[in-house]
């Protein structure tokens, strides 16, 4: 199967034999960002029509999610690589935009349905079975990644398939554990509470100002922890890499990524009881 695998890669290299040189890097890498779009939209659009609804429906509309989410996520890595924080910010950004609008009931991050659960507002089993294919969705993706990454169209992706495959990517977090965990932990409670208070006054742009607000605080974290406040994606892109243990991945990235998404149950209405006081007087 592997060798079949490289063969077909170098026939589809040769095929492909025209200078890579003329076209811009950032090019290849919008237009993989843009491939990935189009076959999960393609995917929801049969899931849709094949489907009515049901725990197989909410799983495989949660999986396709976590898999755009996270291949989306490994081309922007290279992004930001190659050229600079700013452009990774940009197409952040516009990709946040276009989830918001595009997801309906799918959200790829776990939390979301542990903090429905904890509510009342989701049952246990739904729970595991959305947690469960966000994982499975983010870690498969890979392969994906992998084939397109070892065409090597240009030189941003030469290698690329080899260095961030498992057990030879490099953790993100850069700084001590508890301190990596308490970053994703508030970071995620104030894009937690700042989708709450949107959802509630629902003003003009509202999914503009979430993902201007999301993409700032991935920004602010993104030399220490990596900014991920999402486990699935965190998981997708950086299981079994080197630098940190598995404890160490899950005790950032899902534990303190999770409190954070609990506490900010209690602690918005906090904050929007003292906002509506301070208008009244």
């Amino acid at each position: 199967m592997v060798i079949f695998e490289c063969s077909f890669i170098r026939e589809l290299k040769a095929f492909l034999c025209f200078d890579m040189a003329f076209i811009p890097c950032i090019c290849v890498s919008l237009g993989s960002l843009c491939l990935t779009l189009a076959f999960a939209e393609l995917l929801r659009l049969i899931i849709h029509a094949s489907l009515k609804g049901g725990i197989l429906k909410i799983a495989l509309l949660e999986f396709v999610a976590a898999a755009e989410l996270c291949g989306c996520g490994f081309e922007l890595v290279i992004i930001a690589d190659n050229y600079g924080i700013s452009a990774y910010a940009i197409c952040l950004f516009l990709l946040t935009i276009w989830w918001g609008t595009r997801w309906t009931d799918e959200t790829a991050c776990p939390y979301t349905h542990f903090e429905e659960c904890l509510l009342g507002r989701m049952s246990s089993l739904e729970t595991i079975v959305r947690t469960v294919a966000e994982i499975v969705g983010g870690l498969l993706v890979f392969k994906y990644i992998h084939f397109l990454w070892s065409i090597e169209f240009t030189e941003t992706h030469v290698g690329r398939a080899h260095s961030a495959s498992f057990n030879h990517c490099s953790s993100d977090l850069q700084v001590p554990v508890l301190y990596g965990a308490l970053i994703e932990g508030v970071a995620t409670m104030i894009c937690r509470c700042t989708s709450k208070f949107l959802s509630d006054k629902k003003p003009h742009y509202a999914s503009t100002i979430d993902s201007f607000v999301a993409t700032s605080l991935v920004i602010l974290a993104f030399d220490y922890s990596g900014g991920y406040y999402n486990p699935v994606l965190a998981t997708g892109l950086k299981y079994g890499c080197k630098g940190h243990p598995l404890t160490d991945h899950i005790l950032v990235y899902w534990i303190g990524a999770s409190l954070g998404a609990i506490a900010s149950i209690y602690i918005y209405p906090l904050f929007s009881d003292f906002n509506s006081k301070k208008i009244q007087s």
